[in-house]
């Protein structure tokens, strides 16, 4: 199109006037917001010290972990799903033949990248047997990348943990069985 074309119109921006030219308006407000909230009350929290507390603890994704089984063994029969399933490729599992005769393969190493991962829950979906779960711890630290791996004996650590506030998905479902039939 070339700037002589009909079909062209051409907006004029608006005049300003004295105020907007100054703009007085604008510096008001930003001196009455300023106001406002210095004399809100103030909602800093001593967060090492008093714990956020989390809405739903259920729902919530933070650290990972393993579940065992009836019989204290890892419950994952490494079936790789959680690994394909996942969109950061934070999930590294090697398999070996089981020694028990009620699977074919177990994980002989099961490694999360924590840094890498970007905490979606895709794993825990993908998972046929509820073997991997995201937990509601959020304190993670690590002082190098090498503490921020998860292999399977951390992640097995994290389940004993929480297995006791933290019901696994299964076990909930269960008890909500349990509860219908009441």
């Amino acid at each position: 199109m070339k700037p002589d074309d009909p079909a062209i119109r051409w907006v004029k921006p608006p005049e300003l006037g004295l105020t907007g030219r100054m703009y007085l308006p604008l510096v008001l407000q930003g001196v009455t917001t300023t106001v406002r909230h210095l004399f809100s009350p103030k909602v800093t929290q001593e967060y090492p010290e008093v714990e956020p507390p989390i809405g739903n603890p259920l729902i919530y994704r933070g650290v990972h972990r393993l579940n065992r089984d009836e019989q204290g063994r890892v419950k994952c029969v490494a079936c790789f799903l959680c690994a394909t399933a996942c969109p950061a490729h934070c999930i590294d599992i090697v398999a070996a033949e089981s020694p028990w005769p009620d699977r074919d393969k177990y994980p002989e190493s099961f490694v999360i990248d924590e840094l890498r991962c970007i905490y979606c829950g895709m794993c825990e979906e993908a998972c046929p047997v509820d073997a991997i779960e995201l937990t509601s711890l959020y304190n993670l630290t690590g002082r190098s990348r090498e503490e921020m791996f998860f292999d399977k004996e951390k992640l097995l650590s994290v389940y004993d943990q929480t297995k006791d506030r933290e019901p696994s998905a299964m076990e909930r479902q269960q008890q909500a069985a349990e509860d219908q039939q009441k």
